[in-house]
């Protein structure tokens, strides 16, 4: 049977990479791609599907839009992408963090407990978790404590405590998953990943913060779209999902991978100072999405990131014009914070 599927943040980086999964593998389904079209947000990363979905030029704060957009027909599935997610920027701007991830979130659940949706899944992240020591031999599982350090991790806490409260209280049908670090096609360039590649395709440094030890666990964005459309369609309602893929890589070591595709001079790799509650190390526990709904990551590490160097290399009409979008750039925005 068809579905009406609503994605918040469908512009953005994995909404629109999960707007295209999606769309390929349930085309009979009707999507409402919603985004507010803010600097990160870009309606080219639509461009391929825009005739067959139906886009909502909205903010997910707007209580008033969203029950126009949400009322007008029986929504089976709202996923939530809808987010600031730049670490950097929220050190300058937390209001900003808040007011979209958790605010947003929460007039999103209303609307939902008002109109009625079949299910509501929430896109979390690594983060709210805090973070673990370079030499820990455990990894965040489901049952973790959240210890958000920054105000980007703790606003996505907070709209995760949201949606778990109107499960609790109203019985809205919920879902969440955590994922590890995403890269692939369409990632705004600031992002680390995409950062360094446009930088060295331009000739500029790789700024690397000092913690260059510091590493992440990283998803290709595909993978990522496979497993939440996955959890939507048989995780149990009130229940989190950690989508991670066990493969880590330091800063350094992505800063190499990208030089070495793209034949660059190792000299172009610069340190900047730390951003303040700069992370040291996440990993997740995905063995219950394993387990419980058969996902495994696809794509290994090393071959997913070159791949997405080249779609860059290959795309600098993508991604030039939006070089002047960029309201940080990492080599100088930690002078701001002294101010």
């Amino acid at each position: 049977m068809a579905r009406n599927v609503v994605v918040t943040g469908a512009a953005g980086f994995i909404g629109s990479n999960f707007v295209r999964y999606w769309r390929a593998t349930r085309p009979g389904d009707t999507i409402i791609a919603i985004d507010a079209l803010t600097y990160a947000g870009n309606i080219k990363n639509l461009a391929d599907v825009q005739d067959e979905i139906i886009f909502v030029h909205a903010d997910i704060t707007d209580e008033r839009r969203m029950l126009d957009v949400l009322g007008c027909r029986p929504i089976d599935v709202v996923v939530n992408f809808a987010a600031e997610s730049h670490n950097s920027l929220a050190v300058l701007e937390p209001s900003r963090f808040f007011g979209t991830n958790v605010l947003g979130t929460q007039v999103l659940l209303e609307v939902c407990r008002r109109v009625g949706v079949g299910r509501f899944h929430q896109v979390s992240t690594c983060e709210v978790y805090g973070d673990l020591a370079l030499d820990a031999v455990e990894a965040f599982t489901e049952q973790s404590p959240y210890r958000p350090r920054t105000p980007y991790s703790a606003s996505k806490a907070g709209a995760d405590h949201a949606v778990r409260a109107y499960h609790n209280t109203y019985g809205i049908p919920v879902t969440i998953s955590n994922c590890a670090n995403n890269y692939g096609p369409y990632q705004f360039p600031e992002k680390v990943l995409p950062l360094f590649i446009t930088n060295a395709l331009s000739g500029r440094s790789l700024p690397m913060y000092a913690s260059t030890r510091n590493r992440r666990e990283w998803i290709s964005v595909t993978d990522h779209c496979a497993a939440i459309a996955l959890i939507i369609e048989r995780g149990t309602p009130g229940e989190t999902y950690h989508v991670g893929t066990g493969e880590e890589a330091s800063v350094e070591e992505i800063a190499d991978l990208v030089l070495g595709e793209l034949g660059a001079p190792g000299a172009l790799k610069t340190v900047v100072p730390d951003r303040p509650g700069h992370d040291r190390r996440y990993l997740l526990d995905h063995r219950r999405i394993e387990r419980d709904l058969g996902w495994r990551p696809t794509t290994p590490l090393e071959e997913g990131v070159r791949e997405t160097i080249r779609w860059y290399r290959d795309h600098r009409d993508w991604w030039e014009p939006l070089l002047t979008r960029r309201l940080i750039t990492e080599e100088t925005w930690f002078s701001t914070t002294r101010k």
